[in-house]
Protein backbone atom coordinates (compact mmCIF):
# COMPACT_ATOMS: atom_id res chain seq x y z
CA UNK A 1 0.00 0.00 0.00
CA UNK A 2 1.47 3.41 -0.96
CA UNK A 3 2.23 5.89 1.83
CA UNK A 4 -0.41 8.53 2.61
CA UNK A 5 -0.14 11.83 0.76
CA UNK A 6 0.15 15.21 2.47
CA UNK A 7 -0.53 18.42 0.56
CA UNK A 8 2.19 21.07 0.92
CA UNK A 9 0.90 24.65 0.90
CA UNK A 10 3.64 27.31 0.98
CA UNK A 11 2.29 30.80 1.61
CA UNK A 12 5.64 32.58 1.42
CA UNK A 13 5.73 35.72 3.55
CA UNK A 14 2.22 35.96 4.89
CA UNK A 15 0.21 37.54 7.67
CA UNK A 16 -0.37 35.23 10.62
CA UNK A 17 -4.13 35.72 10.18
CA UNK A 18 -3.82 34.32 6.65
CA UNK A 19 -2.17 31.16 7.97
CA UNK A 20 -4.89 30.75 10.62
CA UNK A 21 -7.65 31.20 8.03
CA UNK A 22 -6.13 28.54 5.79
CA UNK A 23 -5.69 26.24 8.77
CA UNK A 24 -9.37 26.63 9.67
CA UNK A 25 -10.36 25.85 6.09
CA UNK A 26 -8.34 22.63 6.11
CA UNK A 27 -9.72 21.67 9.52
CA UNK A 28 -13.28 21.94 8.20
CA UNK A 29 -12.29 19.96 5.13
CA UNK A 30 -10.80 17.08 7.10
CA UNK A 31 -13.55 17.05 9.71
CA UNK A 32 -16.13 16.67 6.94
CA UNK A 33 -14.41 13.62 5.48
CA UNK A 34 -15.30 10.08 6.60
CA UNK A 35 -12.93 8.21 8.88
CA UNK A 36 -10.10 6.12 7.43
CA UNK A 37 -12.16 2.93 7.68
CA UNK A 38 -15.01 4.37 5.63
CA UNK A 39 -13.15 4.77 2.34
CA UNK A 40 -9.92 4.26 0.50
CA UNK A 41 -8.57 7.84 0.57
CA UNK A 42 -4.81 7.92 0.91
CA UNK A 43 -4.67 11.64 1.72
CA UNK A 44 -3.78 12.55 5.29
CA UNK A 45 -4.19 16.33 5.18
CA UNK A 46 -1.99 19.35 4.59
CA UNK A 47 1.32 20.84 5.67
CA UNK A 48 0.84 24.62 5.85
CA UNK A 49 4.03 26.68 5.81
CA UNK A 50 4.85 30.36 5.87
CA UNK A 51 7.28 33.02 7.02
CA UNK A 52 5.39 35.57 9.14
CA UNK A 53 5.24 38.96 7.46
CA UNK A 54 5.23 40.90 10.73
CA UNK A 55 5.74 40.52 14.50
CA UNK A 56 3.07 38.50 16.29
CA UNK A 57 2.84 37.33 19.90
CA UNK A 58 0.55 34.38 20.56
CA UNK A 59 -0.72 32.81 23.76
CA UNK A 60 -1.94 29.24 24.11
CA UNK A 61 -4.63 27.39 26.03
CA UNK A 62 -2.78 28.01 29.30
CA UNK A 63 -2.69 31.76 28.70
CA UNK A 64 0.64 33.49 29.18
CA UNK A 65 -0.14 37.19 28.70
CA UNK A 66 -1.92 39.59 31.04
CA UNK A 67 -4.04 42.46 29.64
CA UNK A 68 -1.26 44.87 30.67
CA UNK A 69 1.38 42.81 28.85
CA UNK A 70 -0.85 42.57 25.79
CA UNK A 71 -1.19 46.36 25.69
CA UNK A 72 2.58 46.81 26.04
CA UNK A 73 3.29 44.40 23.20
CA UNK A 74 0.79 46.10 20.91
CA UNK A 75 2.45 49.41 21.73
CA UNK A 76 5.65 47.95 20.25
CA UNK A 77 3.83 47.52 16.95
CA UNK A 78 3.22 43.80 17.29
CA UNK A 79 0.01 41.88 16.77
CA UNK A 80 -1.22 39.83 19.75
CA UNK A 81 -3.43 36.78 19.34
CA UNK A 82 -4.94 34.09 21.55
CA UNK A 83 -4.76 30.66 19.92
CA UNK A 84 -6.11 27.20 20.62
CA UNK A 85 -2.72 25.49 20.73
CA UNK A 86 -1.08 24.05 23.81
CA UNK A 87 1.48 26.03 25.77
CA UNK A 88 1.93 29.63 26.86
CA UNK A 89 3.21 32.77 25.11
CA UNK A 90 5.67 32.85 22.23
CA UNK A 91 6.71 35.07 19.34
CA UNK A 92 6.41 34.69 15.56
CA UNK A 93 7.99 36.99 13.02
CA UNK A 94 10.09 37.43 9.88
CA UNK A 95 12.98 35.01 9.62
CA UNK A 96 10.99 32.19 11.21
CA UNK A 97 9.62 29.07 9.55
CA UNK A 98 6.06 28.41 10.71
CA UNK A 99 4.82 24.89 10.06
CA UNK A 100 1.20 23.94 10.76
CA UNK A 101 0.43 20.30 9.87
CA UNK A 102 -3.34 19.79 9.61
CA UNK A 103 -3.40 16.00 9.61
CA UNK A 104 -5.75 13.12 10.30
CA UNK A 105 -3.45 11.12 12.58
CA UNK A 106 -5.39 7.91 11.93
CA UNK A 107 -4.30 7.95 8.29
CA UNK A 108 -0.67 8.21 9.41
CA UNK A 109 -0.92 5.63 12.17
CA UNK A 110 0.03 8.21 14.79
CA UNK A 111 -1.20 9.29 18.20
CA UNK A 112 -0.90 12.84 19.53
CA UNK A 113 2.23 12.03 21.56
CA UNK A 114 3.99 10.41 18.61
CA UNK A 115 2.93 13.33 16.38
CA UNK A 116 4.61 15.82 18.73
CA UNK A 117 7.69 13.59 18.94
CA UNK A 118 7.81 13.47 15.13
CA UNK A 119 7.72 17.28 14.92
CA UNK A 120 10.58 17.46 17.42
CA UNK A 121 12.50 14.92 15.38
CA UNK A 122 12.05 17.01 12.23
CA UNK A 123 13.54 20.09 13.89
CA UNK A 124 16.37 18.11 15.50
CA UNK A 125 17.27 16.45 12.21
CA UNK A 126 17.23 19.77 10.35
CA UNK A 127 19.62 21.24 12.92
CA UNK A 128 21.88 18.21 12.55
CA UNK A 129 21.94 18.63 8.77
CA UNK A 130 23.14 22.18 9.33
CA UNK A 131 25.94 20.96 11.59
CA UNK A 132 24.25 21.62 14.96
CA UNK A 133 24.60 18.11 16.34
CA UNK A 134 23.79 19.06 19.94
CA UNK A 135 20.15 19.86 19.12
CA UNK A 136 17.72 17.78 21.14
CA UNK A 137 14.21 17.58 22.51
CA UNK A 138 13.87 17.76 26.29
CA UNK A 139 11.33 16.27 28.69
CA UNK A 140 8.43 18.42 29.98
CA UNK A 141 8.13 21.24 30.78
CA UNK A 142 10.86 21.92 28.20
CA UNK A 143 8.87 21.47 25.01
CA UNK A 144 10.42 22.16 21.64
CA UNK A 145 14.01 21.71 20.45
CA UNK A 146 17.02 23.03 22.31
CA UNK A 147 20.74 23.72 22.02
CA UNK A 148 21.81 23.62 25.64
CA UNK A 149 19.64 26.16 27.46
CA UNK A 150 18.69 27.95 24.25
CA UNK A 151 15.46 27.11 22.45
CA UNK A 152 15.69 27.13 18.67
CA UNK A 153 12.27 25.68 17.85
CA UNK A 154 8.97 26.07 19.67
CA UNK A 155 6.25 23.43 19.41
CA UNK A 156 2.60 23.81 20.33
CA UNK A 157 -0.21 21.74 18.85
CA UNK A 158 -3.91 21.15 19.09
CA UNK A 159 -5.75 17.93 18.34
CA UNK A 160 -9.48 17.29 18.12
CA UNK A 161 -11.22 14.24 16.66
CA UNK A 162 -7.80 12.89 15.63
CA UNK A 163 -7.07 16.00 13.51
CA UNK A 164 -4.11 18.22 14.37
CA UNK A 165 -3.50 21.94 13.94
CA UNK A 166 -0.77 24.45 14.83
CA UNK A 167 2.72 22.96 15.00
CA UNK A 168 6.26 24.33 15.15
CA UNK A 169 8.14 27.60 14.77
CA UNK A 170 11.82 27.32 13.82
CA UNK A 171 14.04 30.38 14.26
CA UNK A 172 16.13 30.79 11.10
CA UNK A 173 17.13 34.47 11.04
CA UNK A 174 14.56 35.78 13.50
CA UNK A 175 15.21 39.08 15.31
CA UNK A 176 15.59 37.54 18.76
CA UNK A 177 15.17 40.86 20.59
CA UNK A 178 11.39 40.44 20.22
CA UNK A 179 11.58 37.54 22.70
CA UNK A 180 12.98 39.87 25.38
CA UNK A 181 9.50 41.30 26.00
CA UNK A 182 7.99 37.98 27.18
CA UNK A 183 8.96 34.84 29.06
CA UNK A 184 8.91 32.44 26.09
CA UNK A 185 6.66 29.46 26.84
CA UNK A 186 6.71 30.46 30.51
CA UNK A 187 10.21 29.06 31.07
CA UNK A 188 12.16 31.43 33.32
CA UNK A 189 15.95 31.39 33.04
CA UNK A 190 16.17 29.97 29.53
CA UNK A 191 17.12 31.68 26.30
CA UNK A 192 16.30 31.57 22.61
CA UNK A 193 18.53 31.22 19.59
CA UNK A 194 18.38 30.82 15.81
CA UNK A 195 20.16 28.96 13.05
CA UNK A 196 21.79 32.24 11.98
CA UNK A 197 23.08 32.98 15.48
CA UNK A 198 24.45 29.48 16.01
CA UNK A 199 26.08 29.19 12.58
CA UNK A 200 27.32 32.81 12.53
CA UNK A 201 25.88 33.43 9.07
CA UNK A 202 22.53 34.42 7.60
CA UNK A 203 20.22 31.40 7.25
CA UNK A 204 16.99 32.23 5.45
CA UNK A 205 13.67 30.43 5.59
CA UNK A 206 14.03 29.74 1.86
CA UNK A 207 17.33 27.93 2.53
CA UNK A 208 15.88 25.53 5.10
CA UNK A 209 12.62 24.78 3.29
CA UNK A 210 13.89 22.00 0.94
CA UNK A 211 15.73 20.01 3.65
CA UNK A 212 12.83 20.51 6.06
CA UNK A 213 10.37 19.03 3.58
CA UNK A 214 12.66 16.04 3.01
CA UNK A 215 12.97 15.47 6.75
CA UNK A 216 9.20 15.79 7.22
CA UNK A 217 8.55 13.26 4.47
CA UNK A 218 10.99 10.76 5.98
CA UNK A 219 9.81 11.25 9.56
CA UNK A 220 6.07 11.11 8.86
CA UNK A 221 6.49 8.36 6.24
CA UNK A 222 4.35 10.15 3.67
CA UNK A 223 4.54 11.59 0.19
CA UNK A 224 4.33 15.35 -0.33
CA UNK A 225 2.22 16.95 -3.06
CA UNK A 226 2.53 20.67 -3.76
CA UNK A 227 -0.70 22.65 -3.79
CA UNK A 228 -1.39 26.26 -4.72
CA UNK A 229 -2.48 28.25 -1.63
CA UNK A 230 -5.38 29.72 -3.66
Amino acid sequence: MPPPAVRVVWLGRARYAELLALQESWLRRLQAEPGPDAGSSLEAGALLLCEPAGPVYTSGLRGGLTPEETAQLRALGAEVRTTGRGGLATFHGPGQLLCHPVLDLRRLGLRLRTHVAALEKCAVRLCELRGLRDARARPPPYTGVWLGERKICAIGVRCGRHITSHGLALNCSTDLTWFEHIVPCGLVGTGVTSLSKELQRHVSVDEVMPPFLEVFKETFKCTLVSEDPN
